[in-house]
């Protein structure tokens, strides 16, 4: 997938689904956020398993496509929050909306956020699923196949799951380095344009710039990899930034749209930034 706003290590999948079909009935129930950890996991597991393979491609409008890694993953996903949440509803990426519109919870999945990235064999990717309830985010997970690590939140801790361990995530600008998304498309041209953020004299004084076309770069702001994460867009219920946006404001980083009003206001667009020094720094030059 491109990532254009708004777009299928732990037990293989089919396990998943027998362990939770045969646990005992007193057997604790599992939270959200664990659901959103091994469905992510179960897509991770996917992708990594169809890495550099022959690979089906599927067009999409405005030069995009899907492969058959972004169908399977998808599928891993969706059977992992049927068999555990069979009420929920659900939007993937590629299977769009499943479930009663009206539903109080829906899940978020991005199957394979990197699809370009990946159909060239690079490993610069990130399998996203997040739980919306009311006007929140309550739960979700971005994973990163290659790395096999999980950066998940309940909404309120955020946390990263490598080698079986969790451990908390711990937003620093101490790199300088601005992911910035050049994908399209761009509501809010001419007035912002990501590529001129870039060019400016400021920016190239402050920070060094890194364009990776995967929002596993969101979820580097909440860890500390990256000082912060810039796109235009309108991104309310986006499969792809619903994870990444819930991590950076559990961690406790500085999340608002491109005018510094909360996300999803105004004009849309984000700036996640580990600290308000690089927010406020970012804000004046989008703005000015």
């Amino acid at each position: 997938m491109r990532i254009g706003p708004a777009r299928l290590g732990c037990a293989p999948v089919e396990n998943a689904a027998e362990n939770s079909l045969d646990a005992p009935a007193d057997a604790p129930v599992e939270d959200d956020a664990q659901v959103a950890v091994r469905a992510a996991r179960a897509g991770a597991s996917v992708v990594r398993e169809m890495y550099g393979t022959s690979l089906a491609r599927f067009g999409k409008p405005g030069g995009d496509f899907a492969t058959s890694a972004d169908l399977a993953a998808e599928q891993a996903i969706m059977d992992v929050l049927r068999a555990a949440r069979p009420d929920d509803a659900v939007t993937g990426e590629e299977s769009g909306r499943t479930g009663p519109d009206g539903a109080g919870r829906r899940w978020l999945v991005d199957p394979l956020c990197g699809t370009l990235n990946y159909a060239v064999r690079s490993m610069l990717v990130a399998v996203n699923v997040a739980l919306r309830a009311g006007s929140g985010t309550i739960a979700a997970a971005s994973a990163d196949p290659f790395s096999d690590e999980v950066f998940w939140t309940d909404g309120t801790r955020a946390r990263v799951r490598a080698g079986g361990t969790d451990a908390p995530l711990a937003p620093s600008s101490a790199s300088n380095l601005v992911d910035v998304n050049l994908d399209p498309p761009f509501p809010n041209a001419p007035a912002f344009r990501a590529a001129g953020l870039l060019a400016d004299a400021g920016f190239a004084a402050r920070f060094r710039p890194r364009v990776v076309s995967t929002t596993l770069a969101v979820a580097w702001v909440a860890a500390g990899r990256r000082a912060a994460y810039v796109t235009d867009g309108h991104l309310r219920d986006s499969v792809h930034f619903a994870a990444g946006i819930a991590l950076c404001q559990a961690a406790g980083c500085v999340v608002t749209g491109l005018d510094g009003g909360p996300p999803h206001t105004g004009p849309g667009g984000l700036i996640a930034a580990a600290d308000p020094a690089t927010h406020s720094a970012l804000l004046k030059m989008i703005n000015r």
